[in-house]
């Protein structure tokens, strides 16, 4: 390989911020939900895409939160086998709102609240 072929890798590498940081969101309630995440990346998008679900957009996104959203400790708070339950007994607005703080860029936005989801 060339040698600017590996330092551009190397810049691209070194870029990448993959540090989990915090997510803040506003439930429906008026109480805070934190999380912490990575930033995504290709092979990520492509697991959650070929997990059952994920060929539709909400499918993925909850994909995506189940995998990722993680403790303080690096924990993950949920697991693949509480989808439904997500599904079934969470708030859709809360829920969106917790898929859309995994997807969003976290330089854009640390801390989303409803008004921002309800548009």
């Amino acid at each position: 390989m060339p040698a600017s072929a590996s330092s551009a890798l190397a810049r691209l590498k070194k870029a990448a911020n993959l540090t989990p940081i915090k997510r803040v969101v506003t439930l429906s309630n008026g109480d805070t939900f934190e999380f912490y995440a990575t930033a995504l990346t290709m092979a990520e998008r492509e697991r959650a895409q070929k997990m059952p679900g994920g060929d539709d957009a909400n499918g993925f996104a909850l994909n995506l939160l189940v995998t990722k959203a993680a403790d303080e400790a690096g924990q993950r708070l949920f697991q693949a086998g509480q989808i439904d339950e997500l599904k079934n007994d969470v708030l859709d607005a809360d829920l969106q709102a917790m898929m859309l703080a995994i997807i969003t860029n976290p330089e854009e936005q640390q801390e989303l609240d409803m008004k921002s989801v309800k548009g």
